[in-house]
């Protein structure tokens, strides 16, 4: 065995890349349930190509997976890339920019033939021309030694080939100290079945790992100690996960059945993969056969006692937006999940954006007002969600929850909460008749709680509350249809009010960093991470800088006016072209100044950072 030096990393960062065959998702996800095991802090990025079958071997095809881990506060899937594996020359060239200088770049060196570097239009042979002196650069012959492994293992060619991925995984193990076993326990059953795939992918595992400590090509093996998190129990969730999860939550408790209806759309159709697993939490889910159908399913469930909830992406909120101002009208408990990507229209469905806030805000007919609420990490899609169902049912409305792409796939650790720290979700569904009318007791559908401005919510077959709901306009308290032109103004007056309620359930807004000084970082969304990770590495320089992050976006906190003025600049960084600075110049008329980036890739927090000093010396 080869001497190796072993070097403690207090953080590093790994990006897997090759074609969308290679296995690449599955491979990233491995090294993120052993990074877990170990105890690291972690955040991930999934980057895949929409096409389903792109040409192997191209650039359109490439298909990656980056992981950021840590021993400290890990708050992005990082800005430079330590470690590349590259299993083919359009990997490479695809994700050479996001390796650091000075970073170790493994490759597949059997893939260097001449019809792939073609196909990834290379002139030359980046292994052999010198573009690559600027980094430490491993060849390993990994088709070569996969074959050689698997020789008398009885499968073909193609599913030989196709395993590749997992001396790669070993390898990578090996070399950063990760545990081998949560890899071999995911082989053992998901090829239980299929026991030849199972023996070849657990010995190819273990070939790559034990290849690492025996070869020359490797001097220093690294290793990252467990991040200090806060006590409790902890699992590695998606954000499309959490989402789910939070839904379910919801329903147990409130004790509301769930109704989710939807239409595949990427990003979002994980959330009906993962919700049809709950079935026995009362969760029913429902794959229709357009988005049309789907939001109008979710709101017939409403109407009947249940609590709808549909998902979908910017196109598919475009096709819903006549039902949801039907929702809007009739005052049912609705949610809405949009997991947005970069738009518009097809666009780039894999990759993600904060494309539809203003699509949220007025992608409607009529004055139709909706509450608005986004999640910020992928743990924070939990919240978010519960939160959604709370406050649909108790103000009666529909509400909109925005996550988008990047919070949906990737992943951290996070802190599975007590259902007792949930806040309170009462449901009180109409009984009794509510009114009386010369001398009669009736029923209106339309007398408000005067402390939401809710209607009341009564199931159909209740006795004695028959009542209509519909699109055509309802006279105030009565429900009766109304073309009564001062009535039309006043309810849609007091459906807007009713929205603007809520701000009484958000808490005081907190603030991360400096409480003033000289430039506030406002944020929403999946901005997070990387907003106060630049925040901390201004501070670090000496700079007194804050950070505001907004789950709620309409109606906006009660408090925002006073914090703003106690900074010199506002910074709003958004991954589209300025659509929360637009609202917040609307409704402050003060100077909030944009950093936009459409490219379908998170901020770094190195580009915020930069803006940030850009500001303070500009």
């Amino acid at each position: 065995m080869a001497d190796k030096q072993l070097q403690t990393l207090p953080e590093a960062t790994i990006l897997f890349a090759g074609d969308s065959g290679d296995g690449m998702q599955l491979t990233g996800s491995q090294f993120t349930l052993a990074t877990a095991y170990a105890m690291n802090d972690l955040a991930t990025l999934p980057d895949f190509p929409a096409e389903i079958r792109a040409p192997a071997g191209t650039t359109y095809g490439v298909s990656g997976f980056q992981l950021h881990f840590g021993s400290i506060d890990i708050r992005t899937p990082g800005d430079e890339v330590d470690l590349l594996v590259a299993m083919n020359p359009a990997a490479l060239k695809v994700n050479l920019d996001r390796v650091r200088i000075g970073g170790t770049i493994l490759v597949n060196s059997n893939a260097f033939d001449q019809r792939s570097l073609d196909l990834a239009h290379y002139a030359a042979n980046p292994l052999e021309d010198g573009s690559l002196d600027r980094y430490r650069v491993i060849q390993v012959e990994l088709t070569r030694l996969t074959r050689e492994t698997l020789k008398d293992s009885g499968l073909n060619q193609k599913e030989v080939d196709r395993s590749k991925n997992m001396f790669a995984l070993g390898l990578a193990l090996w070399l950063y100290s990760r545990p081998i076993t949560p890899a071999e326990e995911w082989i053992g059953k998901k090829f239980a079945k299929k026991p030849d795939i199972r023996d070849a992918n657990l010995e190819l595992l273990r070939k790559g790992f034990y290849f690492g400590e025996t070869t020359e090509l490797f001097v220093t093996r690294y290793e990252v100690t467990p991040a200090k998190l806060p006590p409790g129990r902890y699992r590695a969730i998606m954000g499309v996960h959490a989402l789910a999860m939070g839904l379910v939550a919801a329903a147990n408790k409130s004790g509301l059945s769930i109704f989710y209806g939807s239409y595949p759309i990427t990003p979002a159709s994980d959330i009906l993969h993962s919700l049809s697993r709950y079935k026995n939490h009362g969760i029913v889910t429902v794959q229709a056969e357009d988005e049309i159908a789907a939001v109008g399913m979710a709101i017939g469930a409403s109407f009947g006692g249940s609590l709808g909830i549909t998902g979908t992406s910017g196109p598919g909120v475009a096709l819903k937006a006549e039902a949801i101002g039907l929702a809007h009208i009739t005052e049912l408990p609705l949610v809405i999940i949009n997991v947005q990507r970069g738009g518009p229209s097809t666009g780039l469905p894999t990759k993600t954006e904060q494309s539809d806030l203003m699509q949220a805000m007025y992608g409607r007919n009529g004055d139709s007002s909706l509450p608005i609420i986004a999640a910020s990490t992928p743990g924070d899609c939990f919240e978010t969600a519960y939160e959604a169902c709370r406050l649909a049912v108790k103000y009666m409305t529909p509400v909109l929850l925005l996550s988008d792409g990047y919070l949906a796939n990737g992943s951290e650790p996070w802190l599975i909460p007590s259902p007792d720290d949930l806040r309170d979700f009462e449901v009180a569904f109409a009984t009794e008749l509510n009114a009386t009318v010369d001398g009669a007791d009736v029923y209106h559908p339309y007398k408000r709680n005067p402390e939401t401005l809710a209607r009341p919510w009564a199931k159909p077959g209740t006795p004695d509350l028959e009542h209509r709901i519909g699109g055509l306009e309802k006279a105030d308290v009565t429900g009766n249809v109304s073309y009564d032109p001062m009535n039309h103004e006043h309810m849609t007056h007091i459906r807007a009010a009713k929205v603007e309620r809520i701000v009484q359930e958000i808490p005081p807004t907190e603030l991360y960093g400096d409480e003033e000084g000289e430039v506030l970082v406002v944020g929403w969304g999946s901005t997070r991470g990387a907003i106060e990770a630049a925040v901390t590495r201004v501070r670090d320089e000496g700079h007194r800088v804050g950070a505001m992050h907004l789950r709620y976006l309409n109606p906006l906190p009660a408090d925002l006016e006073p914090i703003f003025g106690r900074f010199r600049r506002l910074l709003v960084p958004e991954m589209n072209n300025g659509q929360m600075v637009r609202i917040l110049r609307d409704r402050f008329l003060l100077p909030f100044e944009p950093l936009n980036k459409i490219q379908g890739r998170p901020f770094g927090p190195s580009e915020i950072q930069r803006k940030i000093m850009d500001m303070i010396n500009g």
